[in-house]
């Protein structure tokens, strides 16, 4: 069987393994994996903020105060990075 035959089928049975893997979280858990800073309980339980939430909080220009100002909602995707 020739190389670059072993090598494709081995990424389609890796892709295979990994929607596999994914549908049965979603089947199990009856939800999606939750990977967003503002919405996951455990990462704001551990104190886990977004990335420019903390390079605003270090420079002393916090927008993303838990008050929510205009700007930021806590979570990377609302975040101004542009402070418009």
């Amino acid at each position: 069987m020739p190389t670059w035959l072993i090598v494709i089928l081995c990424a389609v049975a890796a892709v295979g393994l990994f929607v596999v893997g994914m549908s049965l979280t979603l089947m199990i858990k009856g939800h999606h994996i939750d990977s967003e800073i503002s919405t996951n309980k455990n990462m704001q339980r551990l104190g886990i903020k977004c990335a420019v939430h903390e390079t605003r909080e270090a420079d002393g220009g916090a927008d993303c105060s838990d008050g929510q100002p205009a700007g930021c909602s806590g979570n990377c995707g609302a975040c101004d990075i542009e402070h418009k």
